[in-house]
């Protein structure tokens, strides 16, 4: 009876650390081919994110001649220096206006000029033109459209969103694998073993630091999706339709009917980019001039560094709008082109829950909430992950047979089931994912299931 008892504990026993060996073997599995498929992706991300939080640095730098002026007693109106653009341009559209930020900064003009939009840098003192930068060859506007969009449009920003959502799927599975089974473990899990041999060292160089990183990657990634095309503006809408996104007590009168949004005539903050435009309607009086916009803007106490959309139709208005380091100095206004009157003014304290939450991470993902400390934290996330991505392919490279890939092979029973279960849950969440799960099983059932030699080599 005792006997038999013992054989059942055994029996049971093996049971559970089949089922329990085969759940590793399939999360493995899942995390090997993610891994290996967006790892470029993701060292570029990590790369272009790297050098995009040090801007302001690198930008002073390259345009110092451009930035800075000499210090005098009197100023040239708003107006005099887009007059002054305007003669050195005579077939360019102002687009928008900067004003100078303090007494050594220059103005900047923003014009269209024959389909390209250029920077016009004017001394604020006498009027004169500085210089003029082509927007698309600025470095760093190339850095921002290579780390957002690849420098590939539409089809760049959709892979971009699709190695994010699939960053999360290897964060969580990582997080399994990494997590230890005996629990009074350290070395390995917390600290790398230097004595096990190089296959154990390499091991641990890939799954500690990958431990000790991955709440700040898991953050830069929850941060960075608000940004992209397909499921940033999906939850845009979301949150707008839900009312944590803006409220409509923000208007002065009743709110607008217009389609357009804020985000087609500005670059405006994310929490105000659904932001209705309304429309200028006393079109009998003239224009307000640019300079009664710079004393309305000054009256309302907006931070500095703002940028002014200038209207291009009649029933247009002036957009203020500023990006300032830290999410609660954020702000954005439309005014009357006719009259100055103030048809909204959005702060961050005007934000929903979700828009607040949203700005915080932004302006933390970029790294400037904080200043230094905060970009420097934000450059030590970026070398850990550009870290973890290159000791993953030197792990699987190191590994790999001569004849095959190296996967962890299919598990038997349900654990593959299981565990792809719960991969279509992200793929629910995250349509991309799902897209590219959906891909995946047609290339497997109409082409790996058919070619043996193939099979075999991905340990199919």
């Amino acid at each position: 009876m005792m006997q038999e008892k013992q054989e059942e504990t055994k029996s049971t026993n093996k049971k559970s650390t089949a089922r329990s060996q085969g759940l590793y073997k399939a999360i493995w599995r899942w995390h090997f081919y993610a891994g290996l498929v967006f790892t470029p992706l993701l060292l570029i991300l990590a790369v272009t994110g790297g050098m995009y939080l040090f801007k302001p640095q690198i930008e002073e730098r390259l345009y110092h001649d451009l930035y800075h002026v000499q210090v005098q007693s009197q100023y040239v109106s708003p107006s005099a220096q887009v007059q002054a653009v305007k003669e050195k341009y005579p077939g360019a559209d102002v687009l928008t206006y900067k004003p100078s930020d303090r007494s050594t900064r220059s103005s900047e003009v923003g014009i269209s000029l024959k389909d390209h939009t250029y920077t016009i840098f004017v001394n604020p003192h006498n009027g004169h033109i500085i210089g003029k930068l082509d927007d698309s060859s600025r470095l760093m506007n190339q850095i921002e459209e290579f780390h957002g969009e690849l420098m590939a449009g539409t089809a760049g920003d959709r892979i971009v969103e699709l190695a994010a959502c699939w960053a999360i799927v290897l964060i969580v599975t990582g997080a399994f694998l990494w997590w230890p089974r005996k629990k009074d473990k350290i070395k390995g899990v917390l600290i790398p073993r230097f004595s096990k041999g190089k296959n154990v060292l390499a091991r641990d160089l890939h799954a500690v630091p990958a431990f000790w990183i991955s709440a700040g990657m898991l953050f830069l990634v929850l941060t960075g999706l608000p940004w992209s095309g397909l499921w940033g503006n999906a939850f845009q809408q979301i949150a707008t339709n839900a009312g944590v996104g803006y409220p409509p007590s923000i208007w002065v009168g009743s709110a607008p009917t217009s389609t357009v949004q804020t985000k087609d005539v500005a670059d405006v903050p994310w929490g105000a980019e659904t932001l209705e435009v309304p429309s200028s309607t006393a079109q009998q009086y003239t224009k307000v001039s640019l300079d009664d916009i710079v004393t309305i803007a000054k009256e309302r106490h907006i931070h500095d560094g703002y940028t002014i959309s200038i209207p291009q139709e009649p029933q247009g208005v002036y957009t203020l709008s500023v990006f300032s380091p830290k999410a609660q100095d954020e702000a954005t206004i439309h005014l009357d082109q006719y009259t100055g009157a103030v048809l909204a003014d959005y702060r961050y304290g005007n934000y929903g829950f979700m828009g607040k939450l949203i700005a915080l991470g932004i302006t933390l993902h970029k790294g400037t909430q904080f200043g230094f400390m905060n970009q420097l934290i934000g450059l030590i996330m970026c070398i850990g992950i550009a870290g973890i991505v290159i000791s993953g392919s030197f792990l699987w490279w190191r590994r790999k047979p001569a004849k095959n890939m190296g996967a962890p092979k299919v598990p038997e029973g349900n654990a593959m089931r299981i565990v792809t279960c719960i991969i279509v849950v992200f793929g629910i969440l995250f349509p991309l994912v799902g897209l590219s799960l959906v891909m995946v099983w047609l290339l497997d059932f109409f082409v790996i299931k058919r070619i043996p030699a193939l099979k075999r080599f991905l340990n199919a």
